[in-house]
């Protein structure tokens, strides 16, 4: 989350009369995430999220989201609920850009989680799997394999000013993995973007997943190959096999990996990290320095890289 877009006081109060949430008593930007603008919107009714989509999100997709959250929230997989505007449209327009009003998720994030945070994610993980199996759309997704190549071009001819090596580095991996991607993984709908801070608790229980808006049709364990890389390496570093065993275990609980989708795990690790190096390279050169937002390190990702580089299979991620 992070805000580019400024909301004026009146054009918010305009735009808010179509919904059924009564006077604003506060609004207020939030800084944390790098892709939408969003703001708390606290009112008469209760408390809930006001996005308005920028950058990388298509506004063709947006029904895609919106609706994935109505399904998921219908079939009682806790995630915010988008909320209906006169005449039922749950998207709208404001201050010239595209927006949503959602319901506010209880909860609290943590930036170290514990191995048993990991067991629940996945074990929540599958859960949402399994309620999205039905959901009746699909949609490409478009940081994905085939994708990686393009993204990069922008970045290449000044990625060896944030590092030096980083090109050669991330032409070899484009390399690599457009030779051993693998093919026909179980697929279905993925949040693709379930780093901690879209992962909720109440005490110690998990609570449910936030922002969605990275959604898509990919395999089911590309999906897990990114909450490992984003959950199971500590700040120094160091993968923690500990963590990575709870989350799979959680996630085997409710749905079991198959062998092709355990043995591909490492390869999918390798290229989640390529894809969210090639993510934080592009808006660390290319940042709006008048955004209220803080581009993410990129170097993480050149770390996390390197380890799935150098580590063995399945057994080395935690999936003994």
């Amino acid at each position: 989350m992070a805000v580019y877009t400024e909301v004026g006081a009146d054009e918010l109060e305009a735009f808010l009369a179509a919904y059924p949430v009564g006077r604003v008593l506060s609004f207020k930007g939030i800084a944390e995430g790098v892709e939408n603008s969003n703001y708390y919107l606290h009112t008469e009714k209760g408390t809930f999220i006001l996005t308005l989509f920028e950058k990388r999100v298509r506004e063709e997709d947006l029904p895609f989201f919106v609706g994935l959250m109505e399904h998921l929230s219908g079939r009682g997989f806790p995630c915010p609920r988008p909320l209906a505007a006169t005449g039922g449209r749950t998207l709208g327009r404001l201050a010239g850009k595209p927006c949503a009003v959602v319901t506010f998720l209880d909860g609290l994030s943590f930036r170290r989680p514990t191995p048993e945070h990991c067991r629940q994610l996945g074990a929540a993980m599958a859960r949402m799997h399994e309620a999205a199996a039905d959901f009746p759309m699909s949609r490409e997704n478009t940081l994905g394999q085939k994708s990686w190549r393009a993204l990069f071009a922008p970045s290449a001819p000044r990625a060896n000013e944030v590092k030096a090596g980083i090109a050669e580095l991330v032409q070899g991996e484009l390399d690599a993995l457009e030779r051993d991607w693998p093919p026909g993984l179980p697929g279905g709908i993925v949040h693709a973007d379930l780093f901690p801070d879209n992962v909720f608790f109440i005490g110690s229980a998990l609570s449910g997943f936030i922002d969605f808006y990275f959604a898509c049709t990919d395999f089911l364990a590309y999906d897990l190959a990114v909450a490992l890389n984003a959950w199971c390496f500590e700040p120094d570093g160091m993968f923690n096999v500990t963590k990575a065993r709870a989350f799979f275990a959680g996630y085997e609980g409710v749905r079991r990996l198959s062998a092709d989708e355990r043995a591909a795990m490492p390869i999918l690790a390798r290229g989640a990290a390529l894809r969210f190096l090639l993510t934080r390279l592009h808006d660390w050169l290319h940042h709006d320095a008048s955004a209220f937002v803080t581009p993410k390190d990129p170097l993480e990702y050149v770390g996390k890289l390197r380890f799935h580089r150098a580590a063995g299979g399945p057994a080395a991620l935690g999936l003994g």
